[in-house]
């Protein structure tokens, strides 16, 4: 399964920067976009603070200058993407998605998200709680079978969705490469079922275990009658408008232009193409041995393959009732568990106060993958980052700390700890 929230370049570096500094938005001159229906909005009688562009955030701009000065280094190959109240400030993409075909990364190119997909397991659930087809109260045993009784009996939706059910789960094979759709389904579920409850459900924790995330799919499945891939599909993707998103498979990775390799790095200290090398994998300490291209399709729960623009799309869905009504929306992304003095865990989603301001966002990461959205829903910006290269330099906590300081204007914390 993909590494949660890229254990190698710290948890809590993906989620919270305390102790931040205060600097107001300046500088103007795009009109607003209403999210609901893509209009110019009409203009205000006085622009007020939310409304002004940051001129970091411009083409040309501190965080544009910051992306290209790494490109030119060899040290970004990916996409950017800055959107405020639905228009798209600034795009940009770099590197190339198969450099043995010579095809080059474009605002329309699919990267893999890894750990940034999680959020729509949540998402889907909650869903299937505003139809009234399960309660978030609802114990694992209320929709499955087969599992020990302890789970079965003492851990409910809630505790899956907000990461503190207490379960864990044996070693992950990760040499394994798999050959079709069922087999990675039934692997996953089948560890799912070997999960053993390590702690008191209702603890917190600081991420998501792996049979959290595969029991909330198998609960989807069990409620909607159709595997999840086919599920977020339907009820995410679609109603989004993110056509260029979904759950491919290897062969689709390999052949389809518009989706990103993962370029990655090895032991001798070469760069390769994951997809093309699967008898290779990484030597980091944190992901040994993985290589993201060893998966037919990404786990139930996890994963699936997305665009910049998809995924400003699916934050402006969530925000506006195209996803979930509003209340459900302030369910998903409500504070439930303090992980530090600004940052919180809500349901597949971490969350902090960014000097004055709340900033929803979830990155994930594999070898030659980083991922993150970010949502500022007091602004109406949304951020996204994806990376398909492994480079010395420029790691996707850099990229993400330059792209909330032109946002926000706050500077990253330089110290900000570890863990969730």
């Amino acid at each position: 399964m993909d590494s949660d929230s890229v254990r190698g370049i710290g948890r809590r570096r993906l989620v919270k920067w305390s102790g931040l500094t205060a600097a107001g938005l300046v500088a103007a001159g795009v009109p607003s976009m209403s999210a609901a229906t893509g209009h110019a909005a009409a203009p205000p009688t006085g622009p007020s603070e939310n409304d002004r562009i940051p001129p970091d955030t411009l083409p040309g701009g501190a965080y544009d200058r910051y992306v290209a000065k790494l490109a030119a280094e060899g040290k970004f190959s990916g996409a950017i993407l800055l959107s405020h109240r639905g228009r798209t400030v600034l795009s940009r993409s770099y590197g190339m998605a198969d450099e043995e075909k010579g095809i080059r990364n474009q605002e329309g190119t699919a990267f893999t998200l890894s750990s940034a997909g999680k959020p729509f397991f949540a998402v889907a659930m909650l869903q299937l709680a505003q139809r009234g087809k399960l309660r978030l109260t609802d114990t694992v045993g209320a929709h499955l079978t087969g599992f020990a009784d302890d789970i079965a009996d003492r851990v409910n939706i809630h505790h899956l969705l907000s990461g503190t059910s207490g379960l864990d789960a044996p070693d992950d094979d990760v040499q394994r490469v798999f050959q079709s759709r069922d087999e990675v389904h039934e692997y996953y579920e089948r560890r799912a079922r070997q999960a053993k409850l390590v702690g008191v459900p209702g603890t917190p924790n600081t991420a998501h275990a792996e049979p959290e995330v595969t029991i909330s799919a198998l609960i989807v499945e069990a409620v909607a009658g159709m595997t999840y891939w086919d599920y977020v599909q339907e009820n995410i993707f679609k109603r989004c408008g993110m056509t260029g998103s979904g759950f491919f498979t290897r062969p689709q990775w390999l052949t389809d232009e518009h989706i990103a390799h993962p370029y990655m790095k090895v032991a001798d200290g070469s760069v390769v193409d994951a997809l093309r090398n699967l008898d290779k994998g990484s030597p980091n300490l944190h992901v040994l041995g993985k290589n993201p291209g060893r998966a037919f399709i990404d786990a139930p729960g996890d994963g699936g393959f997305a665009t910049a623009p998809d995924l400003a799309r699916f934050a402006h869905g969530l925000g506006d009732g195209t996803v979930l009504d509003r209340p459900w929306a302030d369910v998903l992304t409500s504070a439930k568990i303090p992980h530090g003095p600004a940052s919180f865990g809500a349901y597949g989603i971490p969350i902090s106060i960014v000097d004055g301001q709340w900033m929803y966002q979830r990155a994930g990461g594999n070898p030659g993958v980083g991922a993150n959205w970010s949502i500022y829903p007091d602004t109406g910006w949304v951020g996204v980052i994806l990376i398909n290269r492994d480079s010395d330099g420029g790691s996707l906590v850099d990229v993400m700390g330059q792209e909330m300081k032109a946002v926000t204007g706050a500077d990253p914390d330089p110290d900000p700890g570890s863990g969730g």
